[in-house]
Order: structure tokens, then C-alpha cells, then sequence
């Protein structure tokens, strides 16, 4: 009986060998071949996913780390993933005409976005940055009006609004020195602020407490709560929320809030749309309330359900939250290992603004030193790392040689082959940037604020559509703080600027690409 047994044992161990050998060399035939790593797991599935970045299991991190070596290693600007054990065979591209290749919009495209790298996103419902092919045109259709000049110039407004309010409530007037720790909880506050006024219409102060008077959650605490927990929501199992813990229960007591919040607002937009003789009734400027009138307009085949109206808003939360704080803290940090950058970049904004006016969105487009920091440290760090597509049938994709090669080679893509591209790698090919490494915002002198030259916001019909109020919003608060503070690192006893920018400005993926924690200090300047 123990030797049937072990006989069955093994001949399930030895059809489970085979069965992995057979997938192993099926994978090496969907790449072609392209030398690459062969490793247990698919790095952005679980299990990889989960695990750490070892010499065995690529997972998340694996871009960021290995930014500097991984495509000078194989001379080549694609390298290829053959998983042994789980997950799809696939390649790995820092290399922006094979991304334009398999990102492309419409039906004849050969590439779609696998759903599992979407749940991050429908958290809250289908949105514009989950859905494809007729479902993203629909969505698109009906939230690109939303992002018109009203919107901007109102996003140019609350910052500087929200600038004097976070001068006043830290007390800076009455301080000619400031210190941040990590000043990521300057730049989280402030572009929480700015996108509760801009996106939900919502009358937020500096100093809006968690609670209110009644011991009600606020709905300010709400949507941090929210923004800050969503990989938590999205792995937690339901019965999680049935522990009595703290901080549990407020992460379930934020959810179900905003919920009920979100839907009560959409329908409370609608009864006031409906209500309006014209869209002169509409008062709302706000991208929600633009959202919903939008919406209204379209015949009921191509209107978003409630739900999705929802989904669009949240996503707007946690991209643009989320972007415009790690890159502003980003920029603080680069910018205060370098004096003669923050020289010049004062000159323009004396020269452009001067010191006895507010500025104003007119002054934006002339701004480009501004823009040019905010742009170089969103290269450095790219908040989206990465972009996943599959091919949907047997395909080819044309790979330009190596830089000092001409031409390009075809190579086939099976079905089911995943490509993967590296925004990381991308940002930091020295096929487009020169001594990529480098903090050189001048690389971005001549180009214009909405120029495609600039990748990491994406590109092509996918490009980011907050992309430009993530920069009015950025643009504005730079412009103010640097006017009147000098920036500087908050140096360790001994340390100096160099040996501060190793320990400090580092990457971490949660899962977006966010910088460390980033201790500088503001010196009001002297006014000549």
C-alpha cells in the first residue's frame, strides 16, 4: 500500500516536472528566444509580486533597482522573462517606439491590458485608466470636457489660495526658518486640498480637522484615509473588516462613507443640472461636477453608469494625489542639493512675475524653468513605473537595433506573451536622455508644456489626461514658494550634500513610484 502510494506520488511529482519543463520551452519560443532572465514567477503576479526584489524573484522593485545596469548588461534595449513555475512568458522594454507599438487605441491592435494589472483601479468601477478599446472611448469621450481652461484656471486659483492658507495656519509669517522632517506631508496636504476643491468641489481648509464637532469622520479625513489605503482594500479579504481594530474599522468607516458620500453627490448634481434652464445654471466648475453634466448630455448608449462616474473621480484622486505629491516632494529634495538651480530658476520668476504680484495662469507658459524641475524630477522618479500589455493573438513587433545600429529587427510575439514597458528604463536610456543619472532640468530647455518629448506622463492616446493640472497646480505652488524660500537639506551631523542624496533620494514602490522620506528646511530669502 506505502509503494502504491509512492509510486502515484511520484508520478505526479514527475507530470508536474515535465508539465513545467514543457511551459518553460513554450515560454522561450514566445520571445523568441531574446536572452533575458529565467526565474520562478511572473514579477507583477502573485506571487512575485508580493515577494522581494532577490537574486531569484525580479518582483516590483526590480526597475528601479537595477535602472542602471539591467539593459547595459544585455546591450539591448528589451530583455526577455521566462517564468519556469507561474505566470506568462514576456519581455521587458525600455524602449519608446516598442511602447508605442503595443499601447496603440483601436481595433486592429494586436495588445490589450491584462485585467489583472487593472484592480488596482476598479477599486471603485470601471474608469478611463482599466477599461480598452470602445469602453475607454466612451469614457474618454465623456470626462475629456472636463479638463478645459475653466478648470485650470480654477486649479491656479485654489493654489494660490491654498498657499496663503498654509502660510498662515503653519504660522511662516512670523518665521524666517521652517523644517519638514519628511516633506511629503506638506506636498500630501497641499494636492489633497487642491483636488478637493478642483475635482470634487468640496469647501476644504488647511486646517480641516479628522473629526468633526458631532465625532463624525470628516470627509477630508475620509478621502485620505481612502487614497492612502487602496492596496490595502484591494488585497484585504472581506472578513478583515470585522476585526476590532482601530485602525480597521476607520479604513471600513472611511469606505462606507464615501460610498454613500459619493453617490448622494452624484445624484445631488444630477437633480441640480436637471433644475438649470441652461448650462448657465450650472455653477459648479469642479472636474465632478463637469463630469456629471458631461455625462447628462450623452444619448444613453454611450453615458457612464453612476458607478463609473464614481470609479473616474476616485481614479482621478489617487493618480493625481498621488503624482503631483511625490513629484513635488521629489522636486523640493533634488532641488536643494543645488544652489545655482534654484538661482536660476528665481531669476525667471523675477523676471517673468517679479515680487509684488501674485502670478498668474497668463505667466504659465513662460514658466519654464519651473515646469523644467517639476519635469526632470518626475523623470527621475516616474510615478507610473510601468505599463502591461498582452498580445491578444500571434503578432510581431518591429525592435529598433542598438543605439549605433541602424534599422530594426522583427521578431514574433505569441499569443499570450506579455510586454512589459519599463517607464523606469525608459526615463533613463541614455538613447534619449545624455548622462541620464544626472539632475539636469536645462535637458527640458525649448520644450513645450505639452510636448510629447516628455514620456513620463505617458503618450499617445493613453497619455495622462490630469497632465496639465497636475502642472498648473505644481507650476503655481513652485513658483510661489520659491519666490520667497530658499530650500535646503536637512544634513545628519558630519554628512554632506552628496552622501544626503544616497541615503535620502531613493525610490520605493507602493505600488506607484514614491520617493523616501525627504527632510529639507525653508530660509525666507532676503529681498535685494
Amino acid at each position: 500500500m506505502m509503494v502504491n502510494a509512492t509510486n502515484f506520488l511520484v508520478a505526479l511529482l514527475s507530470i508536474f516536472l515535465l508539465s513545467r519543463v514543457a511551459k518553460f520551452i513554450k515560454g522561450l519560443k514566445a520571445v523568441s528566444y531574446l536572452p533575458g532572465y529565467r526565474i520562478p514567477f511572473w514579477p507583477i503576479y502573485v506571487p512575485g509580486v508580493l515577494l522581494p526584489t532577490t537574486w531569484w524573484n525580479m518582483g516590483l522593485e526590480f526597475p528601479w533597482r537595477r535602472r542602471f545596469d539591467v539593459y547595459r548588461n544585455f546591450q539591448n534595449e528589451s530583455f526577455s522573462v521566462v517564468p519556469w513555475l507561474l505566470g506568462p512568458a514576456g519581455i521587458y522594454t525600455s524602449n519608446i517606439d516598442i511602447a508605442r507599438q503595443v499601447t496603440t487605441e483601436g481595433r486592429k491592435s494586436s495588445f490589450f491590458k491584462p485585467q489583472e494589472t487593472s484592480r488596482l483601479f476598479l477599486l471603485w468601477g470601471m474608469n478611463l485608466s482599466a477599461s480598452e478599446g470602445d469602453t475607454w472611448r466612451r469614457h474618454r469621450r465623456v470626462i475629456a470636457p472636463a479638463f478645459n481652461e475653466d478648470l485650470y484656471n480654477l486649479v491656479w486659483e485654489q493654489t494660490l489660495q491654498t498657499y496663503r492658507e498654509m502660510v498662515d495656519a503653519e504660522g511662516w509669517a512670523d518665521r524666517d526658518v521652517a523644517e519638514f522632517p519628511a516633506v511629503q506631508k506638506l506636498t500630501f496636504k497641499l494636492a489633497l486640498h487642491v483636488l478637493g476643491h478642483c475635482a470634487f468641489g468640496f469647501p476644504f481648509d488647511w486646517l480641516t480637522p479628522a473629526k468633526l464637532p458631532n465625532g463624525f469622520m470628516s470627509t477630508h479625513e475620509a478621502l485620505r484615509i481612502v487614497s492612502d489605503t487602496t492596496i490595502f482594500a484591494v488585497v484585504a479579504p472581506s472578513w478583515i473588516y470585522r476585526l476590532p481594530v482601530k485602525w480597521i474599522q476607520e479604513i471600513r468607516i472611511a469606505y462606507e462613507y464615501l460610498a454613500k458620500f459619493m453617490h448622494d453627490q452624484v445624484q445631488d448634481r444630477k437633480h441640480t443640472l436637471n433644475a438649470a434652464v441652461s448650462d448657465k445654471g450650472v455653477r459648479g466648475k469642479d472636474i465632478f461636477t463637469m463630469l456629471v453634466a458631461a455625462n447628462q448630455s450623452e444619448n444613453d448608449k454611450l453615458k457612464l453608469s453612476d458607478q463609473e462616474v464614481i470609479g473616474n473621480i476616485f481614479l482621478m484622486l489617487s493618480a493625481g494625489h498621488e503624482t503631483t505629491a511625490h513629484t513635488l516632494a521629489a522636486t523640493l529634495g533634488l532641488i536643494s542639493l543645488y544652489e545655482d538651480i534654484q538661482d536660476d530658476v528665481l531669476q525667471q520668476i523675477a523676471h517673468v512675475v517679479g515680487f509684488d504680484r501674485d502670478p498668474t495662469l497668463q505667466d504659465y507658459p513662460k514658466l519654464t524653468k519651473v515646469t523644467a524641475v517639476f519635469y526632470e524630477s518626475l523623470r527621475m522618479f516616474p510615478i507610473i513605473h510601468l505599463m502591461a500589455r498582452e498580445a491578444s493573438e500571434d503578432t510581431t513587433l518591429s525592435v529598433p537595433n542598438p543605439v549605433g545600429q541602424a534599422g530594426n529587427t522583427v521578431i514574433p510575439i505569441r499569443k499570450g506573451t506579455q510586454v512589459i514597458v519599463d517607464m523606469i528604463g525608459i526615463q533613463y536610456n541614455p538613447r534619449y536622455f545624455n548622462e541620464p543619472e544626472k539632475f539636469k532640468p536645462s535637458r527640458w530647455d525649448g520644450v513645450s508644456n505639452e510636448s510629447e518629448e516628455f514620456t513620463a506622463f505617458s503618450f499617445g492616446p493613453r497619455m495622462c489626461i490630469g497632465r496639465k493640472f497636475a502642472l498648473t497646480e505644481s507650476v503655481c505652488w513652485l513658483t510661489m514658494l520659491l519666490r520667497e524660500w530658499r530650500i535646503e537639506p536637512i544634513l545628519q551631523r558630519g554628512e554632506t550634500k552628496e552622501e544626503w542624496k544616497r541615503r535620502v533620494m531613493n525610490g520605493r514602490l507602493v505600488p506607484v513610484l514614491a520617493i523616501t522620506e525627504v527632510p529639507v528646511r525653508f530660509v525666507r530669502r532676503n529681498r535685494v
